[in-house]
């Protein structure tokens, strides 16, 4: 397939950059596309690494992307690395007693509504009849079944809504493009701005780089039969 195109939504950040870094070092892509609010100062100037500011929560222009990306090529891949666990006035909660409206919307809306928003108006440009690949990044404390600590309740159940939407388009996909690999990703604890305030042990700690390779290896191991699934960054399922 010529025109093929690997899309990185949420590029500013640690993650999302590494992933652009690592795809645009392999071969058989026209361009790996960053999308993300704001186009960083440092952005490399590469035809094959072009990025798109968009602000994510605004359907008409996520709709002008889709818009665009058609005009460029067939999208098959599409990572969704866009993620939210602090921010100014808000941290993870120790307690119930901490849950907060507020907290829990902001988390909520680049959590979940975001990754669901790119998935509405982006996954109807994967193929049909040739193979692609959905992934959100995730989180393991995002597992319902393997909660056996509590606290951070708002940032649990916003990556779990999060996991249920990329299973509902999973099942979506396998009806209209069978195969298709729709997954949730837990990438560990990866040095960025997202796990600073909480990485204790350099020894459980990846680079961004590091995490970016391991999840694009576990995702090259992926089947259409495994879509739907929720998948850590050393290709272990985790339970919903």
């Amino acid at each position: 397939m010529s025109d093929r195109l690997a899309i990185v939504v949420g590029a500013s950040g640690g993650l999302g950059r590494a992933f652009v870094a690592r795809l645009a070092a392999e071969p058989g892509w026209s361009a790996v596309i960053g999308v993300g609010r704001a186009r960083p100062d440092d952005w490399p100037e590469d035809p094959r690494t072009p990025f798109l500011a968009v602000d994510l929560l605004d359907e008409t222009a996520l709709a002008d992307l889709a818009r665009q990306l058609r005009e460029r090529g067939v999208v098959t891949l599409l990572l969704i690395a866009t993620g939210l666990l602090h921010d100014a006035g808000l941290t993870p909660e120790k307690s119930m007693r901490a849950v907060s409206a507020a907290a829990m919307l902001r988390l909520f809306e680049v959590n979940t509504i975001i990754p669901s928003l790119v998935l509405k108006h982006l996954a109807p440009l994967l193929p049909k009849d040739e193979p692609s690949v959905i992934a959100a990044i995730s989180a393991r404390v995002g597992s319902i079944g393997d909660n056996r600590l509590g606290g951070w309740h708002a940032y649990r159940a916003s990556k779990a809504a999060l996991n249920m939407m990329i299973r509902c388009q999973a099942l979506e996909l396998q009806r209209e493009r069978p195969r298709a690999v729709c997954v949730a990703l837990h990438p560990g604890t990866v040095a960025t701005a997202l796990s600073a305030p909480f990485a204790r042990s350099p020894k459980t700690l990846f680079t961004p780089d590091d995490a970016a390779q391991r999840l694009l290896k576990t995702l090259s191991q992926l089947e259409p039969a495994d879509s739907g699934g929720f998948f850590a960054y050393d290709g272990q399922p985790i339970p919903w």
